[in-house]
């Protein structure tokens, strides 16, 4: 199996997206977590294996999402944020007109373009990693990362989500989205607001 994802992704990116899988899965979804990532979405996260970023404070911001659900559907979104502080911020960013001027960005700056695309591709080797752990079927979103990628921006949250997991300096958007919302959002300044009923 190791063999045809390094074949398909190459073998540097197959060991960042194990590596990447690795980490996340050493915090596995917990109870807590669970409640915390419900009162945050205003339901069941379906599908959550993992935690992938925390707030300082220790509440999940972006979590891991298996690529097949319990019921047989397909979940292209591995990353995904869950934070109320960050998808508020991040909407703001959609409403302002921001993806249409990352857009333009992807179109002018090969550099841009270039580091997008291999964006994508640790997207892609990362959910293989973990459908391969887990089980999952991965075949109805062979090929589908996430936000759009790899040709245009679709969904800054989803973006967003893959740079709070995988880190900053993968994702150039995520980055871009990351540095113009800290004013109103950052994983290194608390301002969630989520609670958990005793």
């Amino acid at each position: 199996m190791r063999g045809v994802v390094n074949a398909c992704y190459g073998s540097a990116v197959s060991e960042r997206a194990a590596v990447l899988v690795d980490r996340c899965m050493a915090d596995p979804a917990k109870e807590h977590d669970i409640s915390l990532v419900t009162r945050q979405l205003g339901r069941f996260p379906r599908g959550m294996v993992a935690v992938g970023a925390r707030c300082i404070c220790g509440k999940p911001l972006a979590v891991v999402t298996r690529p097949q659900l319990d019921d047989g559907t397909p979940f292209p979104t591995t990353c995904y944020l869950t934070s109320p502080e960050a998808v508020k911020a991040v909407s703001h960013l959609e409403a302002n007109g921001v993806m249409r001027e990352y857009n333009e960005l992807l179109a002018a700056d090969d550099t841009v373009c270039e580091a997008y695309m291999a964006a994508h591709k640790l997207y892609l080797a990362f959910r293989h990693e973990l459908a391969a752990r887990l089980g999952d079927s991965e075949e109805h979103i062979a090929g589908t990362s996430a936000g759009g990628m790899p040709t245009r921006v679709k969904c800054l949250h989803a973006l967003l989500a893959q740079t709070l997991v995988m880190g900053s300096g993968i994702n150039p958007i995520g980055d871009l989205a990351l540095r113009r919302i800290q004013g109103e959002f950052s994983p290194g300044v608390c301002r969630c607001t989520t609670q958990i009923e005793s």
